[in-house]
């Protein structure tokens, strides 16, 4: 195989059937975090609340991380299988959600149609998030085996640029669907969504020479990899995974409010839009990074001290409370906003490599899938973790918008609980910045699985 790499066959290869892929899977799966340009449709449509609805991605997120963790090991595997059972699911749960958002506008605050919501874009769309997400990763770990993190970073960037690709389509869609847009928006793109994986699907494929485990000798338990260093090395990698889910989640599932706190009402997509590029770029530019670092776990390092600074800043200064007409606050705050996007997206894409330095290659997607069990749960905490500081602590002030053509926005804002937020977060980072240090040893090059020429 080490022969095949060096020609321009290899070189044309492993873009058709790893990076391109990779990009039509995640590229699709990635639109999950769009749920907040049509949440408040969907709730205004079938008569229910906002924060009733919600639900539906806290279920998204928690499936995608608990069906990667129980299957990783399809996925390791037979990847078509997996890939095909991820463009089966996340299409089937997008049609779904359509149609109960259909039932549900018949049916005005009926239980079926809410319940139906949760089920489809929850479970089901959630089956196809964590099949979806898993497989292309060690596909692209094995064809780029010199440069694993620009690979997994580049599949992993597209789920994070999906949310900037797909936000204005989406909000065309719904402003000229005409009555009923939001539901025909769901069928239309479940079609799409569908075809773009399955040719996806249809092109992934593992390298010729790589001789994938077939025994428990050359492909032991979980349990016994995880072993193979101590157990509080694999411990300490999910909870600061976790940590940095949690935190960036709690400031992004604000970050339309905080935007608005500081005077920026008017540039809240343009904003929202800039903190997907950067969640992208994260992705890419860390993981990159990390490939000439000797030990990847610096990037985590590098991504908390960040983190905790940008933080600190913000709250010495208490930006967002005063960020409305200071020119610097206002950058201090946007600066925060970009970090975070940008640590959130590398700490994802780095997690596959730190992994297989530290374990090997041969159960990396078993390992990988249980390791994202962390996003299930930080998926259930980050945002709700938030929303209760910020409905229990600060005050709710009103906020005057004046529009470009003139006409005035009232906003109820709670700038003082943002703030508030940020000492919950900024606690957090510090821990995962511990945890980084002290528990998550050096990795070495861990010994990959056997390979062999085809």
């Amino acid at each position: 195989m080490e022969e095949t790499t060096k020609t321009g066959g290899w070189r044309a290869n492993k873009w058709v059937r790893a990076a391109i892929p990779a990009l039509l899977l995640h590229c699709s799966i990635g639109t999950v975090y769009c749920w907040s340009i049509f949440s408040q449709e969907i709730a205004d449509y079938i008569g229910f609340s906002k924060s009733a609805t919600e639900w539906a991605f806290s279920f998204a997120i928690f499936f995608l991380g608990m069906s990667a963790s129980f299957l990783g090991n399809v996925v390791e595997r037979d990847i078509h299988k997996s890939s095909l059972i991820a463009a089966i699911c996340f299409a089937a749960g997008m049609a779904g959600t359509g149609f109960f958002i259909y039932y549900g506008g018949m049916h005005q605050k009926s239980m079926l149609a809410l319940l139906g919501i949760y089920l489809s874009y929850g479970l089901v769309m959630g089956i196809g998030l964590g099949t979806g997400y898993l497989s292309p990763v060690k596909t692209l770990m094995l064809w780029f085996s010199d440069r694993k993190g620009l690979a997994t970073g580049l599949a992993v960037a597209g789920f994070g640029a999906a949310k900037a690709i797909a936000s204005p389509i989406m909000q065309f869609m719904l402003d000229n669907l005409g009555e009923g847009g939001i539901y025909k928006m769901f069928w239309i793109l479940a079609g799409v969504y569908f075809l773009m994986m399955f040719v996806g699907h249809l092109l992934l494929k593992k390298p010729e020479g790589w001789h994938e485990p077939k025994n428990a000798d050359e492909h032991p338990g979980i349990l016994e990899v995880i072993r193979t260093k101590p157990m509080l090395n694999y411990v300490g990698i999910w909870l600061m995974f976790y940590i940095n889910i949690t935190c960036g989640l709690a400031l992004i599932s604000q970050e339309k409010m905080i935007v608005k706190c500081i005077g920026l009402a008017g540039m809240a997509g343009v904003i929202a839009t800039i903190s997907a590029v950067f969640n992208a770029g994260g992705r890419l530019g860390f993981s990159a990074w990390a490939d000439h670092m000797k030990d990847r776990n610096t990037i985590y390092k590098l991504i908390f001290v960040l983190s905790i600074a940008f933080t600190g800043i913000v709250l010495l200064t208490g930006g967002i409370k005063n960020g409305d007409g200071n020119l610097l606050l206002t950058a201090l705050v946007l600066g925060l906003i970009f970090i975070i996007n940008a640590g959130y997206g590398g700490g994802f894409s780095n997690l596959p490599t730190l992994l297989s330095d530290h374990y090997g290659m041969g159960s990396i997607s078993t390992i990988h899938g249980i390791t994202l069990s962390a996003w299930a749960f930080a998926g259930l905490t980050g945002n709700q973790l938030a929303t209760w500081i910020v409905n229990n602590f600060g005050k709710t002030e009103i906020i005057q918008h004046k529009h470009a053509d003139g006409t005035l926005e009232i906003i109820e804002a709670n700038p003082s609980g943002y703030q508030y937020v940020l000492y919950a977060t900024i606690a957090l980072y510090i821990a995962a910045l511990v945890i980084s240090v002290t528990l998550v040893h050096s990795a070495h090059k861990a010994p990959e699985a056997k390979k062999q020429n085809a």
